[in-house]
């Protein structure tokens, strides 16, 4: 009987999970909707009254997306009101939605990764997971990679799909 070989973790393909980069912590969206007069208006003394008086504790050591579900214009200074009354608390806020969040929690990560150690790889960037990682953070990934590594491929090594390979010089 012949042994099965395992040709993938034989080759020098480099398998990346953006999965092993999430950042661990919890989530939690901060929705300025119920603070709003008639879910229509922000009024500036019971606004910063809501803040004075919200319990913020319940954000301690989570990462926080501002943003308000109405579909009315909010001034600026009252996301930023928000993220300044979070800042004792939470890990990191944003304004925006959770993609938003994740977003920018990836570009933090990246930001503090060698990406030198991938200088003339063949890297297959993992495509499936149970987290939920956003579009843009392959994307810088794949434009912070891209300088160094041989070739990129996106997928699994059973069904990769070429993105990019160096030139040959």
């Amino acid at each position: 009987m012949e042994e099965i070989v395992n040709k993938v973790a034989n080759s020098s393909l480099v398998q990346i999970d953006l999965a092993t980069f999430y950042p661990k912590g919890k989530r939690s969206t901060f929705d300025l909707k119920p603070w709003l007069f008639q879910e229509l208006i922000l009024k500036e003394k019971d606004f910063r009254e809501h803040v004075a008086n919200h319990d913020w504790a319940q954000y301690q050591d989570k990462y926080v997306s501002i943003g308000c579900s109405a579909d009315v214009i909010v001034p600026s200074w009252a996301f930023l009101l928000i993220s300044i009354a979070l800042e004792p608390f939470a890990k990191k806020s944003v304004y925006g939605n959770q993609e938003t969040l994740e977003t920018v929690l990836f570009e933090d990560v990246f930001a503090n990764h060698d990406f030198s150690q991938y200088k003339d790889a063949m890297v297959m960037v993992k495509g499936c997971g149970n987290l939920p990682i956003p579009q843009q953070a392959y994307t810088n990934y794949i434009s912070k990679l891209k300088p160094f590594a041989k070739s990129i491929m996106f997928g699994e090594p059973c069904s990769s799909v070429p993105l990019y390979r160096k030139p040959k010089k």
